[in-house]
C-alpha cells in the first residue's frame, strides 16, 4: 500500500551542497599528502648510499684513485708539452689588476718577442662548488664559456673560482666585462705574470 499523506518540503531528500564540499575536501586532503610527501623526498637521504658506509668508502676510492694515477704515468713514458694553459699557472703569480692598469699595460710598447702578460675575468667565487657550477651556467646562458677552478686558500679551505679567459686583448676583456656588467655579475680582473 503507498502512503498518500502530505510530507513537509525538502524532508527526505538530501542536501545538494555535500558533493560540493566531498570534492573540495578530498582535494585539500590530497594536496596536503601531496606536499608532505614532496617535503619528505627532498629531505630524504639518497636511498643507495648508507651514510656509515660511504664515509668508510671514501678513503679507499681514493687509494684506487691514486693507484690509476701512479699506474696512468708509467704507461704514459716521457712527459709531453701541456695543451692548456691552466698548466701554467701557479699560486704566486697572479695579481688582481685596476683599470688604471689594465689602460697602462694597453698603452705600453709591445717588445718583439716578449711574452704577454694573461688576463683572466673572475665572475665569482664559492666554497660550494654547486654554488660555481651555477653560475657557470649562467654565464654559459649569457653565450660566455667559464671554467671552474679549485684553489685552496691557506685558514680558508677551498674555494671554487668562476673565471673567463684567458685573454690578451683589451677589447675581448672589455666586451666581456660590460656583459657581466649588463646581467648583474659582479668581476674582478687578475694577471697572470708570463
Amino acid at each position: 500500500m503507498k502512503d498518500y499523506k502530505p510530507r513537509p518540503r525538502g524532508a527526505g531528500r538530501k542536501p545538494a551542497g555535500g558533493t560540493l564540499i566531498g570534492i573540495f575536501i578530498g582535494l585539500v586532503l590530497g594536496l596536503g599528502i601531496a606536499s608532505a610527501l614532496a617535503i619528505y623526498m627532498t629531505n630524504a637521504p639518497v636511498p643507495f648510499i648508507r651514510p656509515d658506509k660511504a664515509k668508510a668508502a671514501a678513503p679507499q676510492a681514493d687509494r684506487n684513485l691514486a693507484a690509476t694515477a701512479k699506474g696512468a704515468e708509467v704507461k704514459a713514458g716521457p712527459q709531453e708539452r701541456p695543451r692548456f694553459d691552466f698548466y701554467k699557472i701557479l699560486p704566486g703569480q697572479e695579481e688582481p689588476v685596476t683599470d688604471r692598469d689594465l689602460r697602462a699595460a694597453a698603452k705600453a710598447p709591445d717588445k718583439a718577442g716578449a711574452p704577454r702578460d694573461l688576463y683572466f675575468v673572475q665572475a665569482g667565487a664559492f666554497q660550494n662548488p654547486a654554488d660555481a657550477d651555477q653560475l657557470k651556467a649562467r654565464l654559459a646562458l649569457l653565450g660566455l664559456v667559464a671554467t671552474v677552478e679549485p684553489a685552496n686558500l691557506p685558514d680558508r679551505g677551498t674555494w671554487y673560482r668562476v673565471r673567463l679567459g684567458p685573454f690578451n686583448q683589451l677589447e675581448e676583456i672589455n666586451r666581456v666585462r660590460s656583459t657581466l656588467a649588463q646581467n648583474g655579475v659582479d668581476a674582478s680582473l687578475v694577471r697572470i705574470k708570463n
